[in-house]
């Protein structure tokens, strides 16, 4: 497998319903990315080998989200008992101890979206032939709506525009030599209907450098704060009542300020809690032919933003890092 790509596949407007939005133990709302990834691998595996492509990295892009949630202040999940019936193993017991045993609520948090999904990706002997890519781009797009989508499941799509396409960058290496090729304003133009598509819509980013920057402003005041606390304070708008110079009345002046960007915490991944043991060590585990870690989240600082306002298209791209040394399983941006 290669791991350049040299393309884009995008799956645009998929209907997901009842995915699972607690996306760690910290956060809920939109997808895990690195469930995202998953979903990722799980299309690679029945696109046929024969098509020569390679999906390497997944960006996200909501549109539409309905969390299934009651309540108008204290948001409560909407839970379900599944399924509503008494205990197999009680229901001999009901006449002769008179009493009943139903299953426990396990509380799962779903909710509805419209999303889309862009790929990067190597294809092959294929990278030339544009009216080929886009029959592989149906014929993906249809692959897909059979699969669940973390731990949900797509409604048939009708739409007909935008379509699911692929755009191959031909000669060039990357995006950025993309542009280069020929006069420009075609590729350009590609690249620009590409993000108009996923309009209107925010794209998933990753900002470890505003984590980073926050971070080390907080230790200048105080060196015992954390990451996590730099993660929490950036999680928030703090208030904080400013004296006018010259003048008894002051304001309160909020953290954010305008351009500041829509700012959340997400989970980018996992880290080691254990060492990695054989294939059959642990008992329960869901693949025993596999090595075996106890992991808890990574988290780290995102940015919903409009895709027209990106660069490149890469740009949204996230692409999954494997590190077993350093214990690290997490998904780049």
């Amino acid at each position: 497998m290669n791991y350049e790509h040299n393309g884009y596949l995008v799956l645009p407007r998929l209907r997901v319903q009842n995915y699972n939005m607690i996306s760690s133990p910290l956060t809920w709302g939109a997808p895990a990315i690195t469930g995202v990834v998953g979903f990722m691998h799980a299309l690679q595996r029945i696109i046929p080998h024969k098509w020569d492509i390679d999906l390497l990295s997944v960006g996200l892009i909501m549109h539409q989200f309905e969390p299934q949630v009651n309540g108008a202040f204290d948001r409560r999940f909407n839970l379900t008992r599944n399924p509503p019936v008494v205990l197999r193993n009680h229901r001999k017991d009901i006449s002769r101890t008179g009493e009943v045993k139903v299953a426990a609520i396990v509380e799962e948090g779903r909710a509805h979206a419209t999303i889309s999904l862009v790929f990067g990706i190597y294809c092959g002997e294929n990278a030339g032939n544009q009216e080929k890519l886009q029959q592989r781009a149906r014929e993906i797009f249809e692959l897909a709506q059979g699969l669940r989508f973390v731990g949900g499941s797509f409604l048939p799509s009708y739409r007909t525009s935008p379509e699911p396409e692929i755009l191959a960058f031909g000669g060039a290496e990357n995006e950025a030599d993309f542009m280069q090729l020929g006069s420009g304003s075609d590729q350009e133009w590609s690249l620009r209907s590409l993000k108009n598509s996923l309009l209107p819509g925010f794209a998933l980013l990753c900002r470890d450098d505003l984590l980073r920057e926050h971070t080390q402003r907080l230790k200048l005041k105080d060196p015992k704060l954390s990451n996590l606390d730099a993660l929490l304070d950036l999680s928030r708008i703090n208030y904080v009542y400013e004296q006018n110079d010259g003048d008894d009345a002051g304001e309160w002046v909020p953290s954010r300020k305008a351009g500041d960007g829509w700012l959340v915490p997400i989970p980018v991944g996992f880290t080691a809690l254990s060492e990695l043991y054989e294939p059959g060590m642990v008992k329960n585990a869901r693949d025993p032919s596999v090595p075996f870690r106890f992991v808890e989240s990574l988290y780290s600082l995102g940015e919903w933003r409009s895709p027209h306002r990106l660069e490149l298209v890469q740009d949204l791209l996230w692409l999954p890092v494997t590190d077993h040394a350093q214990g690290l399983y997490r998904c780049i941006n």
